[in-house]
């Protein structure tokens, strides 16, 4: 499975909650390791931040398939083939360990 999040690193506050809440989580990032490819599509804003033209190019190519409204957070579960599965928008309201629980069942 893989595991896709669009996120405003540097100016999406409930991106950064997101990251903070359930991403940096041991829990998850265990989880993670074992069972998920993990995708970030970032799209910051300050110019300190800015990512490669390539990865901008591939960001806005996920967004455009995923993401078309630009909804900041969005998290999307997908198979292997790109297919989605589930998608959670903004922070999910659950813990880590029940993010993970929810990532399970799938």
């Amino acid at each position: 499975m893989i595991l896709l999040n669009f996120s405003g690193s540097d100016w999406c506050a409930p991106c950064i909650r997101l990251k903070e809440k359930i991403f940096a989580s041991e829990i998850f990032l265990q989880h993670a390791e074992d069972n998920l490819v993990l995708a970030n599509a970032d799209f910051p804003r300050l110019k300190k931040n800015q990512l490669g033209k390539k990865q901008i190019l591939h960001n806005e190519d996920l967004a455009e398939k995923y993401n078309p409204d630009g909804k900041f957070p969005l998290t999307i579960l997908l198979n292997a083939s790109g297919k989605l599965i589930k998608q959670w928008e903004g922070v999910p309201q659950k813990t880590a360990k029940q993010f993970v629980e929810d990532l399970k069942n799938f």
